[in-house]
């Protein structure tokens, strides 16, 4: 028994790791490489059904807010100034002109919207909404109770608001409670862990991302397309900066309704060599990497806790419903880490390019990103299964199955509970 359990759990792992090569996604689709500026793709995996008897619930779930302008003006505003700097100079190409138009004019665009939701983010959460529905219908039966709460930033609770709108316009006869406070905080969106930060910062993370910068960004096709001079590139550009910001601006394009487009300026070997770069940076920074001493997911721990003793507490309701939870990036990525989902927490090292292929952002944390357990309860018995969805894919769990994607409860909890007690901050050498 326990050798076919391996084998079935082998097999699924299998199943849920990137098939093809990172740089045949990337050209295949240059928008994967805005990594958490990628917008949320519609899934079309199809769900395993449910072992004989057993029926959804009740959903604990995790999301991002969807698709936003970009958080800081400067984001816009500092590639602008270099093309309109570069204009009046009369040193733009006619594509550095196109250039200049684009970026001014999604900056109208976002002005004073800096960071909140757009049209299309909304979009986003009311059609994971609907799949949610359609997809496990018993969890949302009239009467059920969903209880939302979001951190206290505004894209995150109009994201929240979407979502259960959608939901309610489902079945209006939910009970839908919402709530966004700092009494919450320390779970959604928690951070201040100086402790666990610290190992963001060394000199050996410092060496790793200029060297994965050095050997993966190239600017020369770039500045030759967008420029008439190369003396005044050289004298009159930070090359690295400029580059970097007009490729967020071009990155995060896609998460408003615009036919607007920077990413024809970038060849999609640009676009692939940025992306690694900040494949690097979000694994180090957020991911379970040796370079950070393997953490960073820790800075979830709170957040899993919460997964664990709600689901114990609404499990023993007779109507549990779901749990909705709305916030950052910054907390989907390390605890799909902390959770070990697939490929996701398998710790990676300081070579962009052997990262690459293991391990890539764009899969676990674009916009409206999400996490859910899906609860089944065989009928007229206490058992329990959970699987758990990222993106709404089916995901393999650190614990042993016969049963995959559905795993026993008591021993998905048993697990996580045991890995969170053993973590201890290691000491700095």
């Amino acid at each position: 028994m326990k050798k076919s359990a391996l084998l079935l759990l082998f097999v699924f792992a299998a199943c849920t790791t990137w098939a093809q090569v990172a740089r045949e996604e990337i050209f295949a689709d240059t928008h994967r490489s805005a990594a958490n500026y990628y917008a949320y793709p519609t899934p079309n995996a199809k769900l395993t059904p449910a072992p004989k008897g057993y029926e959804p619930v009740y959903i604990s779930a995790y999301a991002r807010h969807g698709s936003r302008w970009l958080i800081h003006p400067e984001q816009y505003t500092k590639p602008l100034q270099v093309l309109k700097k570069a204009a009046a100079a009369g040193m733009l190409t006619p594509a550095g002109q196109q250039a200049l138009v684009a970026v001014d004019s999604v900056y109208r665009m976002a002005n004073k919207r800096f960071g909140e939701l757009t049209e299309k983010g909304a979009r986003q959460h009311r059609g994971i909404a609907q799949r949610m529905y359609k997809n496990f219908p018993t969890v949302f039966a009239d009467g059920a109770v969903v209880d939302a709460r979001s951190t206290v930033v505004i894209r995150c609770i109009l994201s929240m608001a979407n979502e259960c709108l959608q939901l309610q316009a489902e079945n209006p006869r939910l009970r839908i409670k919402t709530d966004a406070s700092d009494h919450d905080m320390y779970y959604l969106n928690d951070e201040d862990q100086p402790a666990i930060q610290r190992f963001r910062h060394s000199d050996a993370i410092k060496a790793a991302l200029t060297k994965a910068w050095e050997e993966n960004v190239k600017t020369d096709h770039l500045m030759g397309l967008l420029f008439r001079d190369a003396a005044y590139v050289r004298d009159s550009v930070d090359v690295a900066s400029f580059a970097n910001n007009l490729f967020s601006v071009a990155a995060n394009m896609q998460s408003c309704d615009t036919k607007l487009d920077l990413y024809r300026f970038f060849t999609p070997e640009e676009c692939y060599g940025i992306w690694k770069y900040r494949n690097l940076e979000w694994s180090i920074r957020y991911g379970d990497n040796s370079l950070s001493k393997g953490v960073m997911p820790y800075l979830q721990n709170n957040l899993l806790r919460n997964f664990l003793t709600t689901a114990d507490s609404c499990l023993q309701k007779s109507v549990p419903g779901a749990t909705l939870r709305f916030g950052h990036d910054v907390v989907v990525l390390p605890l799909a880490c902390l959770m070990e989902l697939g490929d996701c927490g398998k710790q990676q090292g300081g070579d962009a390019n052997l990262l690459a292929e293991k391990w890539r952002n764009y899969e676990i944390f674009p916009m409206a990103c999400n996490i859910q357990w899906v609860f089944y309860r065989k009928k007229k018995s206490k058992d329990l299964l959970v699987k758990v969805l990222l993106n709404e894919h089916e995901m393999s769990l650190p614990v042993a199955t016969t049963q995959a994607p559905y795993y026993r409860w008591d021993d998905v909890k048993k697990y996580y509970q045991e890995k969170l007690s053993r973590f201890q901050i290691p000491t700095e050498k």
